[in-house]
């Protein structure tokens, strides 16, 4: 048996800075930390969070103390303040992609524009963007979706960060005759591009693929997305889940 891996494993950058700044946080800081909401979908991390002390904040309470980090996936623009008026020292851990899609939305719905947003609206991401296009925002999560939406004098396409690099494609052709009115911006995170086509690379080459990442999480299922046969992935949120490596025993080379 042969194993190939990815040479882009791991976390990315926001993620990974995220983590560093919430572990930083537990020694520099006096007081309770918190994450305001889960910091990542992995049941590893969290555990080790909640080792340093690192609790999650799930509502804002009207006072409260201690220090608050924001995830990568960012916030609306008024959970900050909130924090703050709570009495919350607040760390700012927002991926630095997410914030240039923030500051698109930023710029232009005051101008009038309206925000369509192609992503799980249920993602704290899509969320978070939501916030920054006032009452002209709007999501959906494929490309077929963008002709029920109603016709705006203009508005600017953004693209959840981790979204299919595919699914890119698809919306610029759609807007492509919609323009100087509609524009889009390819918000796409330059290494989930990245890993995407990795995945697509391996998957082309191997018996076998296996996704360590929590089913559930938006970033490891746009890799099962990007798969040649994306219904042959299995996925493993713990290493030592032997289910999974006993149904790929007869393959000869894994990724």
């Amino acid at each position: 048996m042969k194993v190939v891996a990815a040479n882009t494993a791991g976390f990315c950058m926001g993620v990974r800075r995220a983590v560093e700044l919430a572990l930083d946080a537990s020694t520099a800081n006096p007081g309770p930390i918190y994450t305001y909401g889960a910091l990542i979908h992995n049941p590893q991390v969290l555990a080790l969070l909640r080792e340093k002390g690192i609790r999650i904040l799930e509502e804002i309470p009207e006072r409260g103390t201690g220090t608050v980090l924001i995830r990568a996936h960012g916030v609306p623009p008024d959970i900050k303040g909130r924090l703050e008026t709570a009495g919350f020292r607040v760390i700012d851990a927002t991926c630095p992609r997410v914030i240039k899609v923030q500051t698109v939305i930023a710029r232009h719905a005051p101008e009038g524009w309206a925000s369509i947003i192609i992503g799980d609206k249920d993602h704290p991401e899509v969320i978070g963007l939501l916030g920054y296009a006032g009452r002209a925002g709007y999501v959906v999560n494929n490309v077929h979706d963008l002709d029920s939406l109603p016709l705006f004098d203009n508005a600017i396409v953004v693209v959840q960060t981790t979204q299919n690099t595919r699914l890119l494609q698809d919306v610029k052709a759609w807007a492509a005759p919609k323009a100087p009115h509609y524009k889009i911006f390819d918000t796409i995170c330059g290494s989930t591009e990245q890993r995407q086509e990795e995945v697509t690379r391996l998957s082309e080459s191997v018996d076998a693929l296996v996704i360590v990442g929590g089913k559930t999480a938006e970033t490891p299922r746009g890799w099962q997305r990007s798969a040649a046969s994306p219904e042959n992935p299995r996925f493993i949120s713990k290493p030592k889940r032997k289910s999974i490596f006993k149904s790929c025993q007869r393959s000869t080379r894994w990724g």
